[in-house]
């Protein structure tokens, strides 16, 4: 049996506060070749996860919100913002699925502390299709287009933000 307690949670948050990423993750499954892969996140505000989607046709995922808020944001082709859900304790919503092929990306205000699973064999290079509209991690870019994600809107761009 495996037991997650809030020492795991706090030791996360540590490793997320030293990271470049400002992220960490304590993996859940045993190996990368799992079928369903597991995973503890703590995420810090300033932590930028570039809009994505995950083409294969099984690879959907499942975000569960432990601690904090987190905010997905729902993309169109074209980089549109067509949806932001807030999960966590005080939303409406607690967790989500969200279905292959689905731009996507993840901000937050605060810390905040998810539970992610999503379907494997993990693949770093085939994992994920990055926007072309938004800007690789490390590019300067980045500060900026992270805060505007924050604030956007249904209906809008990051281009018209």
């Amino acid at each position: 049996m495996k037991k997650f307690d809030l020492e795991l949670l706090s030791e996360l948050r540590a490793q997320a506060e030293a990271s470049p990423r400002r992220r960490a993750h304590h993996n859940v499954h045993e190996d990368y070749q799992q079928v369903v892969q597991r995973l503890f996140v703590c995420m810090l505000p300033d932590s930028y996860v570039r809009p994505h989607r995950h083409s294969d046709a099984h690879k959907w995922e499942f975000f569960m919100v432990v601690d904090g808020c987190l905010e997905l944001l729902f993309f169109d082709d074209a980089g549109t913002l067509t949806e932001r859900l807030a999960l966590g304790p005080g939303s409406d919503c607690l967790g989500v699925e969200i279905p292959p092929n689905t731009w996507h990306a993840t901000v937050c205000h605060a810390p905040v502390t998810f539970v992610e699973v999503k379907q494997g064999p993990y693949e770093q290079t085939g994992d994920k299709d990055f926007a072309a509209w938004a800007p690789v991690e490390g590019d300067e870019a980045v500060p900026r287009f992270l805060e505007n994600m924050k604030v956007l809107r249904p209906g809008y761009s990051l281009k018209t933000a």
